[in-house]
């Protein structure tokens, strides 16, 4: 069974907002968008946070680096 939302989030890169659906029937996943605003990847990480019974989104471009 497919259990969607849809959430809105906003390019790392350009700032444009992005309208994306998520489907959480497969828990926490790693995947990339590109944006349709500046052609660029956007890095998504979505945790399923079952105490809290949310689901955390993580929003990341692919040149972020961790000094």
């Amino acid at each position: 069974m497919m259990e969607t939302k849809s959430a809105t989030i906003e390019c790392p890169h350009c700032g444009h907002s992005m309208h994306i659906s998520i489907d959480y029937s497969n828990g926490d996943q790693d995947y990339f968008e590109d944006c349709p605003n500046c052609c660029n990847n956007v890095h998504i990480s979505l945790h399923m946070n079952e105490t809290k019974r949310r689901i955390d989104i993580c929003v990341m471009s692919d040149d972020e680096q961790v000094y």
